[in-house]
């Protein structure tokens, strides 16, 4: 039987398209209205003189629906919600950044204004370094809480109680779900009722896992009824419902979801959960039609659902579980790759990997994973962006949308399971329009599974890149001998 096609809504049917080629449709920033002189001046001492495709269509957006100061929305309508899908590397944190700072900027009292969820420690640092960027010298106060400062410490930084009452110590937050969750129901006197912007970065991981239960906690508490002092009666919020006239004479705080991912499900249901009102879809995912020279057109792969970045090439090599390891030293000793960036399906395999390269010897390679302190991950990242590490492996969880500087390889130690791990990995290279390789080691076992993964996504331009034998032989001896030394160590 046919395939029935699922019934998309209007704004996932007709999005918005927003040009993928990076390097040919910059614009300079100054050609992007309403951005205030004061974040001009900010961009330029940054170094940022034009703005990726994503930056430049989805910040005045954003402005335009607080264009009416942040209490309103255009023309006193509410906010409509605004979805982003876009590769990995293409700008979308300063897409965000850039227009809530300004939305903030005549702010008079501090209130929790902004909130950005992300699923990762690492990535929530990130964000809160580029949001501090920005809000330095405006006196809007960034709070950042993924669970590396102690509860209390947190509970600190986020509210000061008066004689008065509470009162916030932050306008803007960044936060990871588990973490916020906890201040949600435990912290006497954080407030979310006068959040204005919700973001949701890596939007499809927040929907997926349990964190919808922390999306679901984080619109109650901003439709929470205060009860301690009868002079906020003025800013209460109301379940977004039809317009009465008592509730059109009270002025209401609209909350806006922003959603950001490399990955937007395009299923109906599972955006349903998030509630959406009216939302607008910027996407550079899609088809393009090209022209034949006899003045048809050609649908082009309609059925590429996600976009690698420009400048990726890929290759997979065919191999069998015993000269992985070879394999990549290979890669590293013999190829002399540099800057390479390695993934394995877990942490125990990232931790016998690393193991075992320096036991072999000749490399400066790191790990990179859960197993280790947030300062060391930190540490470790900034070695290998210097150069001084050749060689990072990793787990998913710890790389996922992390921006790491000059990865000239990905190295897919273990083939991914999923395509939407692959699109994320193979990711970390070729960002901001520079160019990378991303190789995969595929289990011959796995080949066929592995292959349909990517043209069922639409993946057609990955080659096969054989290694012979004889080219791993000078290193077997070698590699035997770090073996011994490993089980003698683990023993």
């Amino acid at each position: 039987s046919p395939q029935v096609q699922p019934f998309l809504p209007q704004w996932l049917a007709q999005p918005k398209l927003v040009q993928k080629r990076i390097k040919d449709n910059l614009v300079p920033i100054r050609d992007v209205p309403g951005i205030h002189p004061r974040l001009l001046k900010k961009l330029q001492m940054n170094g940022i003189e034009s703005f990726f495709p994503v930056q430049a269509e989805v910040i005045p957006a954003v402005l335009q629906s607080a264009s009416n100061g942040y209490l309103m929305g255009q023309g006193g309508y509410r906010p409509k919600d605004i979805c982003v899908s876009a590769p990995t590397g293409s700008g979308k944190t300063l897409s965000f950044v850039i227009p809530i700072v300004q939305v903030l900027l005549d702010r008079v009292v501090c209130q929790v204004r902004a909130l950005v969820v992300l699923p990762t420690k690492e990535l929530a640092q990130q964000v809160s370094k580029v949001f501090n960027i920005y809000t330095d010298g405006t006196g809007l106060k960034v709070v950042l809480i993924t669970g590396q400062k102690s509860f209390a410490k947190e509970q600190e930084m986020l509210v000061q109680k008066k004689v008065t009452g509470y009162c916030s110590l932050a306008d803007i937050i960044v936060a990871t779900p588990g973490r916020l969750t906890d201040h949600i129901s435990q912290t006497p006197g954080f407030s979310l009722t006068q959040l204005r912007f919700l973001i949701v970065d890596e939007a499809d991981r927040m929907i997926d896992d349990m964190h919808q239960n922390c999306l679901n906690q984080i619109v109650k508490a901003a439709f929470q009824v205060e009860n301690d002092s009868g002079s906020n009666m003025l800013f209460q919020r109301t379940k977004p419902g039809p317009v009465t006239a008592a509730s059109s004479c009270y002025p209401q705080i609209p909350l806006q979801k922003l959603l950001f991912s490399a990955t937007l499900t395009q299923d109906p249901e599972k955006l349903q959960q998030l509630d959406l009102f009216q939302p607008r879809l910027f996407t550079s995912v899609y088809s393009e039609k090209k022209t034949l020279g006899d003045g048809t057109e050609a649908e082009q792969d309609t059925n590429k659902k996600y976009i690698l970045p420009e400048g990726l090439s890929q290759c997979y090599v065919p191999c069998d579980l015993n000269s992985k390891p070879l394999l990549l030293l290979h890669f590293m000793l013999t190829m002399k790759f540099t800057r390479v960036l390695c993934f394995t399906n877990s942490r125990e395999a990232s931790h016998r990997l690393f193991l075992l390269v320096q036991a072999f010897g000749g490399v400066t390679a790191a790990e990179f994973s859960s197993r280790l302190p947030p300062n060391e991950r930190q540490r470790t990242m900034k070695e290998f962006e210097q150069g001084k590490i050749q060689l990072l492996i990793s787990t998913d969880a710890t790389a996922r949308g992390i921006d790491v500087k000059g990865v000239n390889y990905v190295i897919n130690y273990d083939a991914p399971q999923f395509i939407r791990t692959y699109i994320h990995r193979v990711g970390r290279t070729a960002r901001a329009g520079k160019v990378g390789v991303a190789f995969s080691l595929v289990l011959r076992i796995q080949e066929r599974r592995f292959l349909r993964m990517l043209k069922d996504a639409g993946i057609q331009d990955i080659k096969k890149h054989p290694v012979k034998g004889n080219s791993l032989k000078p290193l077997v001896q070698q590699y035997e001998e770090a073996l011994s030394k490993l089980e003698k160590t683990v023993k």
